[in-house]
Order: structure tokens, then C-alpha cells, then sequence
């Protein structure tokens, strides 16, 4: 059965790059209240919906939905690596169930995942140790991504097994809300950056340092005002988060990528990641915000929205 959903945004600068500390304690705050609801429902397995952001998934092989069946964590951003404790054969009936829902996802034993997973995984679980996950990933990276009706269609699949399963499940979407990362694009890229998108030649000690230091330095840059990147954009955020806690999971659909990236930027896409974790609770569900403000040192808006299905709501 499902006992609830969290949806919230990552960012790997937050422990680096320091915001207002009064923003920090409200952010650190509502994250605490939702590791505590974690902590109420005692969840058996939780199922993340996740971004990848061009560190496990690329172009050689680019499904628009993965489900990890062994899967481990690199360790960027200070998040922990190592394997994720999947239950093999409950991902792999997962998979099952969701391919026969209609909804083509691919499936790895062999599933590398990024910051995006981890960081709210380890988030959630400071007061209770969650004893298996399930990654789901949802390509919001590396166009062309797969439609925002299709997002709701795999999470809606993801839900019914969920649902039916023995376990108590908690469903997590990691994502969001607008901003604009510093992703290299495929078609601009030099030749030898295109190459590392299509093969996914792993990054050595130095190369990733260099690149989490550029990312640490684009907070920075956001915070004085001297970012080129688009900044985090709080009428959009708050359009979306009050549709989405309203039960409106197709407020964007008329929007279209290329609006969702000039209004939201080019993370503005991981949205879909909360797309599918609320549409896996069914019709009807409660959703309650629990935070929500525009970080510029954190490059994000950065939202915490807790959820029940309607079954648990009306309890």
C-alpha cells in the first residue's frame, strides 16, 4: 500500500554555498517535518522518481524511463556512494507491472545514479532508515524528453503496483523547481564534450572537481547578480505548486518544452519527476506545502510538498 508522497527539490550546492541563514532554517526545517512524516508511516520500500543530470544515463542508450533493478550511487556533491539496496525481485515485478500498464520503460542491473537519488534519500531517512529503494529514473536532461502526459501515465502504473503491493510504500519525486544548471547541450557542445554525452566516459578526480566547482561558483555568481544563467523564477514555481497541491497535474500541458525552459530553465523540466509521484497517489489526494522559496545561492526555487492518497486522507 502506499502511505504517502514527498516531492521536493535537490541541490547539490546547499552545503556548500550558504544561503540566508533564515531561509536555511525554514528549508532545514520543513525537510525535518517531512523526514518526520517518514518516520510516522514506517515505510517498507520507498519508489523515487529522479533526474539524472548526464552522470548515469546518455546518448549512446537514452531511454525516456529506467527502473533500477541494481543500481549504485557515485558519491557526487558529498552524497554517499555505494549500492542502493534494491530488492531485485520486487523492482523486477515492478517493471513487469509497468510494462504491462502500457508505459515502455527500460529496466538496468547495472543503474548509476547521481545526486539527484541520493540527496533526498539521505535526507528523508534521518529518523528512520527506510529498508529498500526502487529508482525510477525520468529523463527531464537530455531532449527530446518524454511528454509530461506520459511523466503522469508511468507514475499512475508505478501507483497501482504500489498500491497492491504488500509493502508499505512511500512514493518520492526529486526535482525542481525552476532553474537553470549548468548542463552542457548536445547540439552546442565542443567534440569533445558531445562525445562524453553520447559514451559516458566516466569522469576522473579532477574532472569532477572541476566541474562541481564550476557549479559551486554559479551560486555564488546567481547571489551577486552576475550569473548568465536563468535565475529561479517564484511566479512559475508558485503557479505550478499551487496546481499541483490543488490536484492540477496538467497545468503545464499546454505550456511546451521550450516554455517550460524559458520560464522555468532548463531544470524547470524535473518537474516531471513530481508528476509522477503525485499521479502514482491517484485522483483526489491531500497535498500540504511545506516550503517554498527561491534560492539564489542554490541556483533552485526550492519546494517541499508532502502528500496522501485520498484513502489515507480521509482517515
Amino acid at each position: 500500500m502506499i502511505v504517502g508522497s514527498i516531492c521536493l527539490s535537490h541541490s547539490p550546492l546547499k552545503d556548500r554555498n550558504r544561503a540566508d541563514p533564515a531561509v536555511e532554517a525554514r528549508f532545514d526545517a520543513a525537510v525535518a517535518q517531512a523526514a518526520a512524516f517518514v518516520e510516522d508511516q514506517r515505510p517498507d520500500l520507498a519508489v523515487i522518481f529522479y533526474p539524472d543530470h548526464v552522470n548515469g544515463f546518455f546518448y549512446g542508450l537514452l531511454p525516456p524511463f529506467c527502473i533500477g533493478i541494481e543500481a549504485s550511487s557515485i558519491g557526487d556533491y558529498g552524497t554517499a556512494a555505494g549500492a542502493l539496496d534494491i530488492p531485485e525481485a520486487r523492482a523486477v515485478d515492478l517493471a513487469t507491472a509497468v510494462l504491462g500498464a502500457g508505459v515502455d520503460a527500460a529496466i538496468s542491473y547495472r543503474m548509476t545514479v547521481d545526486h539527484g537519488a541520493v540527496q533526498p534519500l539521505e535526507w528523508l531517512t534521518e529518523r528512520y532508515s527506510i529498508a529498500h529503494v526502487i529508482p525510477v529514473f525520468v529523463n527531464c536532461a537530455a531532449p527530446p524528453l518524454p511528454t509530461l502526459a506520459r511523466a503522469r501515465a508511468l507514475g499512475a502504473a508505478v501507483g497501482a503496483w504500489a498500491e497492491a503491493a504488500p509493502e508499505r510504500v512511500l512514493v518520492i519525486g526529486s526535482g525542481g523547481l525552476s532553474h537553470d544548471p549548468p548542463v552542457p547541450a548536445l547540439a552546442t557542445s565542443p567534440a569533445e564534450v558531445r562525445q562524453r554525452l553520447i559514451e559516458g566516459n566516466s569522469l576522473n578526480h579532477a574532472q569532477r572537481h572541476q566541474r562541481q566547482r564550476r557549479a559551486h561558483g554559479e551560486g555564488g555568481a546567481m547571489a551577486r547578480r552576475e550569473s548568465t544563467l536563468l535565475p529561479a523564477n517564484p511566479e512559475w514555481d508558485r503557479m505550478v505548486l499551487d496546481a499541483f497541491t490543488a490536484g492540477d497535474l496538467a497545468v503545464l500541458d499546454r505550456a511546451g518544452d521550450a516554455a517550460i525552459t524559458a520560464t522555468g530553465g532548463r531544470g524547470g523540466h524535473e518537474v516531471r519527476t513530481w508528476l509522477a509521484a503525485l499521479a502514482a497517489l491517484g485522483r483526489d489526494y491531500a497535498a500540504t506545502e511545506l516550503f517554498y522559496e527561491a534560492v539564489d545561492e542554490w541556483i533552485t526555487g526550492m519546494g517541499v510538498l508532502q502528500a496522501l492518497p485520498a484513502s489515507l486522507a480521509t482517515v
